[in-house]
């Protein structure tokens, strides 16, 4: 007691114990090494978590790439489906449309055939009607011809041919002299009454054709021959028949009646024929019928 009032200290309590002061200085120094390695655990805590975190949030974002890409392959996949699909329902729908033109097609055919048939039917009903009134009138024409062929068969020498009758006014019945195309009176009756019997028929043309004998040359004759038709024509037409329906040709000495170059078969071949042929059967730049 003493010494600490005399000031001074003791050493050896100096040595064993730490003063009032020194005492929170230590623990200021302990609370703040806590502290620090508070800080430590709590800074490596949180390093460790920030570092599952980030290992988190980039699993995350490897996932959502991932799932990123998943979507745009699902999304491109689904385009493609959806194209597709589209091209599928476009095909479909043109088919469909195809098909509706086929079944029209077909139905226009069918319809076109079924016309055909009605058209060939009633086609061939009228070529059956007019076969029936061709054979008809081939059998009136017939009939006519027949009765013609005796009716100027009194008259002159008369034949039938393939399209009608032929009729010759040879000698016997009007006779040219030598170089002539006149038409002497005393023949002018008989000519009358060929033209009688012509005068009544109807649907006829009537063809003339001229010849000679064989004197003279066939470019004279050719004429000679003209001249002789013409005059049997203009009397027929002053007779009443009409011009429209007559046809004159000249043949010159070509196609003798009688062969010979005698005075009885020079006559005889200079003579006018007189054809008579159905109008139905003549076509237009057809050639003279044959005698």
């Amino acid at each position: 007691m003493m010494d600490s009032v005399n000031g001074t200290s003791n050493p050896s309590r100096q040595g064993s114990g730490a003063t009032p002061a020194a005492r929170p200085g230590r623990l200021g120094l302990a609370l703040g090494l806590i502290a620090l390695v508070l800080f430590i655990v709590l800074a490596i805590v949180f390093y460790q978590s920030n570092q599952r975190l980030n290992e988190q949030v980039a699993r995350l974002n490897r996932q959502m790439e991932t799932l990123s890409r998943q979507l745009a392959r699902q999304a491109r996949q689904s385009q493609a489906l959806s194209e597709a699909a589209s091209q599928a329902a476009a095909k479909a729908l043109a088919a469909a449309h195809e098909r509706d033109l086929a079944l029209q097609a077909q139905a226009k055919s069918a319809a076109q055939a079924q016309s055909a048939l009605e058209r060939a039917a009633v086609a061939q009903q009228q070529a059956t009607q007019a076969e029936l009134q061709a054979q008809k009138y081939r059998q009136e024409r017939e009939a006519e011809l027949d009765r013609l062929q005796q009716v100027l068969g009194q008259i002159a020498q008369t034949r039938r041919t393939a399209l009608g009758l032929v009729m010759t006014l040879g000698s016997k019945d009007i006779r040219f002299d030598f170089n002539k195309a006149n038409i002497k009176p005393q023949y002018r009756d008989i000519l009358n009454r060929i033209a009688g019997v012509l005068m009544t028929l109807k649907g006829y043309s009537i063809y003339v054709y001229g010849y000679t004998d064989d004197i003279g040359t066939q470019a004279y004759n050719l004429k000679l021959s003209e001249r002789r038709a013409d005059a049997v024509r203009d009397f027929l037409v002053k007779a009443g028949i009409s011009p429209s329906i007559i046809t004159t040709k000249g043949f010159g000495k070509a196609d003798p009646l009688v062969p010979g170059n005698s005075p009885q078969a020079r006559a005889a071949n200079r003579r006018v024929e007189i054809g008579l042929v159905d109008s139905s059967l003549r076509f237009e730049n057809q050639p003279l019928p044959a005698k």
